[in-house]
């Protein structure tokens, strides 16, 4: 591990199910209440298996996924596919959430689709402040201030577990797909962009 990652490890792993002793021990480094966002305290009260991961954030980073993706990847055993994004669009009646893999493209118009409206937006970045209660940045798809219709890739499906934001810049959890589609009541769909040809 390299000198600017700093990777603490905490987890609640109910009937022997993945836990932080999955993470090499070389990445368990510190401790992380579990209870520190929203989110996490949301996994807790509903007896969630997850892991909680920490990794330094740093202030001047462009892409908070691609900064997730550099740190996590490799020190925690996912490939980027895993490692997920919350997105917050802008629907004709309101918000809506779009989850999906760090390194894709969100088609607008699928997402649209999938939460049954007919166009969506980019949301602006403080309206989705305002209703997440997290920063852009930390956005997670769990424990938000008001539940938000939400889409969840279906690439996610396809993995044991993924990580997306607990909250805070610089602070993911890792949990089952499956999980994290209960627990935000989210719409499995394929809401991808094709690739530019």
């Amino acid at each position: 591990m390299g000198a600017s990652t700093h990777l603490s490890v905490s987890g609640v792993a109910p009937n022997n199910s993945a836990s932080a002793d999955s993470v090499p021990a070389a990445a368990r480094v510190g401790h992380v209440p579990r209870a520190a966002t929203p989110a996490i305290a949301a996994l807790v009260a509903a007896g969630v298996p997850h892991e909680v991961l920490h990794y330094r954030h740093d202030p001047r980073a462009e892409s908070f996924g691609a900064e997730a993706v550099a740190q996590l990847a490799s020190t925690v055993g996912v490939v980027a596919e895993q490692i997920l994004k919350t997105l917050v669009i802008a629907l004709p009646s309101g918000l809506g959430v779009a989850v999906l893999p760090v390194p894709s493209r969100l088609s607008l118009k699928a997402a649209a689709a999938a939460l049954g409206t007919p166009r969506a937006e980019m949301a602006d970045p403080a309206a989705a402040q305002r209703s997440t209660g997290y920063v852009v940045g930390g956005i997670s798809p769990l424990g938000q201030r008001r539940r938000l219709p939400t889409v969840v890739d279906a690439s996610a499906m396809g993995w044991d577990r993924v990580l997306c934001s607990a909250g805070k810049r610089g602070l993911d959890v890792a949990l089952a797909p499956a999980d994290l589609v209960a627990m935000t009541d989210a719409v499995i769909a394929d809401v991808l962009s094709a690739p530019a040809s």
